[in-house]
């Protein structure tokens, strides 16, 4: 029996606020991919993913891209531990989620990876505050830390001025930024963004690409799903994934993570099944609220990536 998952909060200790997280020459594995499959039952059966393979370090900043039918919902299901493959071996830290159990995976889920989603999935009626310390509630943390953490989490992303505001009264990018520090107030080893831009005008989609490359030079770890060449490009790596395979992997360091900044890779191409959201929140241009802000709200400095 594969011992259960836990993540203690507060996490260690973490660098200075500002600081890029040394990973070394040889940076630990964050995710793994052997020869993975995903078939769906029926007549005839699905091959969503037919033996998609490729290793993730920590520190990297990877886009993942296809068209609609490319298989990237499934594989965004199963690195985020959402479901389990048909065969081969998924590893998250170092886990192989075919060998957890149910309460395994959730926990797993629940301390290792952040999601940021397209659609945003706030509380309207919380605070903006309240709604990224909602990210914290199954951490063990009590209510004043994770308070604390979600202030400094705010900050982080640009945002030290909007704790007690709703998200009704944010613009589209906001909104966003508010989701990706909901998605890192608890340190976890992977950012897991799903069509992060696709709800968002161009020049707002531009400013939270940039948001993920700061993260990025912090140490944090992104892999951004996305139909958008666009948005993939901004990343340092990129995977294609198409009829279920990788055709193309570019295989970059985590260091070479702005791409071809001249594609904002916004969301002007919706195409494909796979993008669910809708476009009718657009989100000024005008927010730029950039991640150099990193004062919390009691005045104390905020942690770096882990």
């Amino acid at each position: 029996m594969t011992a259960p998952v836990t993540r203690p909060y507060p996490g260690p200790a973490s660098p200075a606020a500002g600081d890029r997280l040394d990973v070394g020459s040889n940076p630990p594995v964050v995710l793994e991919l052997e020869d993975v499959t995903k078939t769906y039952p029926g007549e005839p059966p699905v091959e969503a993913l037919r033996g998609v393979s490729f290793t993730v370090h920590r520190g990297e900043l990877v886009g993942i891209v296809g068209p609609s039918g490319s298989g990237k919902t499934t594989l965004l299901h199963l690195i985020g531990t959402l479901d389990r493959p048909s065969g081969g071996i998924v590893r998250v830290t170092g886990f192989d989620i075919s060998q957890l159990s149910d309460r395994e995976l959730s926990a797993l889920r629940a301390g290792r990876i952040g999601f940021v989603f397209q659609q945003f999935f706030l509380a309207e009626h919380q605070s903006v505050l309240d709604n990224v310390a909602d990210g914290l509630l199954y951490a063990g943390a009590s209510f004043s830390e994770r308070r604390r953490a979600a202030a400094h989490a705010l900050a982080r992303v640009g945002l030290s001025d909007k704790l007690a505001v709703l998200p009704t009264k944010l613009s589209g990018g906001q909104r966003q930024r508010v989701a990706v520090a909901r998605a890192l107030v608890g340190r976890p080893a992977l950012l897991l963004a799903d069509e992060p831009t696709g709800n968002l005008d161009s020049s707002t989609g531009q400013s939270v690409l940039d948001l993920f490359a700061e993260l990025n030079n912090e140490g944090a770890t992104i892999i951004v799903i996305t139909h958008d060449h666009g948005v993939a490009r901004r990343m340092g790596r990129v995977i294609e994934l198409l009829d279920g395979l990788v055709l193309a992997d570019s295989n970059g360091g985590a260091d070479d993570h702005r791409g071809d900044g001249d594609d904002n890779g916004g969301a002007d191409d919706n195409g494909g099944a796979d993008d669910k959201g809708g476009a009718d929140d657009k989100g000024g241009a005008d927010d730029k609220g950039g991640a150099d802000d990193k004062g919390g709200a009691d005045g104390s400095e905020a942690p770096a990536w882990p």
